[in-house]
């Protein structure tokens, strides 16, 4: 294993944790869990892209994370009224500091993924924001159940996904959007062989998220809701990716019969 994928071994390890532990344990396996993903993901942009790269994204989705949680908290647009509890530790605003932090998180590998799907930019802008807002389908009915925060007004809600309203998830798109807009004129290097961790990275978040709301979080509505939400994203980079395998393999074989038969002697 190289470097560059052991912290994402340690993330994985530490969301594989989470439906073991309990009370104040799971809030602080959140905790961490979010800001060791906000370090992959910076990281990953720095040591690739550069340091002006990772500053962009702590800026746009970081930084504009922030900024739209503590309107949302204080006039209710663009995602309904919603206040945060005191069990993700301190807040600014009415802002626990950890939340745009996993923005910033997911951002990145969802970003990534949808240049190695599309190189087009507007279509990779949609692509990414559909990948990114979707990411909220599994994460705002489990933060929900956790009480972690609430809604004032929870109608109208997806069915069987009750307590959250529908405009969360739209509001959560118009950001997605002007995050990877922002993303769009910031980051101009293609795509890499280095982004392999992020996309598997997207890969194990949209699996595992399905796995764990269906089988051990009890919210089987959210595993579907957000396994079709996700899959808008997931699919065709599964399906890049194993086609790009294919390709290279096929390629290698063709070098390698391009050889010619030895001659005998």
């Amino acid at each position: 294993m190289t470097a560059r994928w052991l912290p994402v071994a340690v993330l994985v390890l530490a969301q594989i944790c989470y439906p073991l532990t309990h009370g104040d344990a799971r809030n602080g396996l959140t905790i961490a869990t979010v800001v060791l993903g906000f370090a992959i993901s910076v990281g990953h942009a720095a040591a690739t892209r550069g340091a002006r790269t990772a500053v962009a994204l702590i800026v746009i989705a970081a930084g504009g994370g922030f900024l739209i949680e503590a309107t949302g908290v204080h006039t209710g647009f663009p995602f309904g009224g919603y206040d945060y509890s005191g069990q993700l530790g301190p807040k600014v605003l009415g802002v626990p500091l950890i939340i745009p932090l996993a923005w910033a998180w997911m951002t990145w590998p969802a970003w990534l993924s949808a240049g190695r799907v599309v190189s087009r930019t507007v279509p990779r802008v949609l692509l990414a924001a559909a990948g990114l807002a979707a990411w909220d389908l599994f994460l705002d009915p489990q933060m929900v159940a956790e009480g972690h925060w609430s809604w004032h007004d929870t109608s109208p809600a997806l069915p069987g996904v009750p307590g959250i309203p529908v405009t969360n998830y739209l509001g959560w798109l118009l950001f997605a959007l002007v995050v990877a807009a922002l993303l769009a004129v910031s980051t101009d290097r293609p795509v890499t062989v280095a982004d392999a961790p992020m996309y598997a990275l997207y890969l194990w978040t949209y699996g595992s998220s399905i796995l764990a709301h269906a089988v051990f979080l009890g919210l089987p509505a959210s595993a579907v809701w957000g396994g079709a939400g996700m899959a808008v994203l997931a699919v065709p980079l599964a399906v890049t990716l194993v086609r790009g395998r294919s390709t290279a393999r096929a390629t290698g074989d063709l070098i390698g019969a391009g050889a010619g038969p030895r001659p005998r002697h």
